[in-house]
C-alpha cells in the first residue's frame, strides 16, 4: 500500500456508490418527513417498524438490522452523518471502487446491529441489564469507514472539527476512546454498537476479498452452478455409455461429460 501524505480538506468527487448512499439516506430521511407531515401516528408506526430495538428484533422484527441505517431525525444531525459519509465513503471509493465500499458499509452496519443485540442478550445474565433502546442513523457504517481509513491511511491528515490538523489513525483512536468512555454512561448501548460497527469494518478490511463481497459472493455462485452443471453432463454421460453398451457398441467419456474418440486417439498415437 502506497504511503499517502498530508492533504488539505477537501471532498470527494460525488460519484459512485457515495453518492448512492448518500441519496438513499438523504431519501429515506425527506420519505420520513413527509410521513409525518401526512400523520403523525403513521409516521411513529414506521419509526418503531425500522428502527433497531433489540427487544423487538429479537421477538420477530429481523428486518431491522437492515433498515435502522435509513431512519434519521434532527436536520443538523443528519448533514453532519450525511457529510461524513459523503467524505469517508468517497475518499475509500476512489482506491477500491464502489463494490468494495458498499461491502464495507453493509458490513459495518449489520455489525453494529449485531453488537446491539449482543450486549442486549448478555447484560441480563451478566447482572447488568440494559433496557432495549431504540437505536436509528448510519453513525456504525460511518465508523466502520472512519477506522478502515485509520488503518489502511493512518499517515493521511484530516481536519478536526475543520480547524485540527489530526493524522487519521489519530483521529479513529479519539474517537474510539469516546465510545469507551460512553459505555460507562447511560448510553452503554449506542457505545458498544458503534464500537461493533467499527470492528466489523476492521474485520472486512482483512478477511475481505480485495474487489469486495459481492464479487465474492458472485464468483461462488457462478463456481456452484458450473459444478453443477458439470454434475449433471457427467450423469448424462454415464446414463448414454449404459444406452450404447446395450445396443452393442461402447463410447467413452471423459471427467467433464465430454465424448472420447476412439479414432482420433489413435490417430494422435501414430503420428
Amino acid at each position: 500500500m502506497r504511503r499517502i501524505g498530508s492533504s488539505p480538506f477537501s471532498f470527494p468527487e460525488f460519484r459512485g456508490a457515495t453518492r448512492a448512499l448518500v441519496f438513499a439516506n438523504l431519501g429515506a430521511f425527506f420519505a420520513l418527513l413527509l410521513a409525518q407531515l401526512a400523520s403523525a401516528d403513521a409516521a411513529n408506526d414506521i419509526v418503531r417498524l425500522l428502527t433497531l430495538d433489540p427487544a423487538a428484533c429479537l421477538h420477530g422484527f429481523i428486518w431491522q438490522p437492515l433498515t435502522y441505517s435509513f431512519v434519521h431525525f434532527g436536520i443538523v444531525g443528519t448533514l453532519f452523518e450525511l457529510l461524513s459519509l459523503w467524505f469517508l465513503a468517497g475518499f475509500l471509493q476512489s482506491f477500491h471502487g464502489s463494490t468494495w465500499v458498499n461491502g464495507l458499509y453493509a458490513v459495518s452496519v449489520l455489525g453494529t446491529a449485531a453488537a446491539a443485540l449482543v450486549i442486549y442478550l448478555c447484560s441480563a445474565p451478566l447482572g447488568y441489564a440494559i433496557n432495549s433502546v431504540a437505536l436509528y442513523g448510519c453513525f456504525g457504517g460511518i465508523f466502520g469507514m472512519l477506522v478502515v481509513i485509520g488503518t489502511l491511511y493512518g499517515d493521511m491528515e484530516f481536519l478536526l472539527f475543520f480547524t485540527i490538523g489530526i493524522k487519521a489513525r489519530y483521529m479513529a483512536v479519539i474517537y474510539g476512546l469516546i465510545a469507551v468512555a460512553m459505555l460507562f454512561s447511560q448510553q452503554r448501548m449506542y457505545a458498544f454498537a458503534q464500537l461493533g460497527g467499527a470492528l466489523a469494518g476492521w474485520l472486512y478490511v482483512r478477511l475481505a476479498p480485495r474487489k469486495g463481497i459481492s464479487f465474492m459472493l458472485s464468483e461462488r455462485w457462478y463456481g456452484m452452478r458450473n459444478a453443477y452443471y458439470r454434475w449433471k453432463r457427467r450423469r448424462a454421460a454415464r446414463k448414454f455409455e449404459v444406452y450404447m453398451r446395450k445396443q452393442g457398441r461402447t463410447v467413452r467419456f471423459d471427467g467433464n461429460g465430454r465424448q472420447i474418440d476412439d479414432d482420433q486417439d489413435n490417430k494422435k498415437r501414430w503420428n
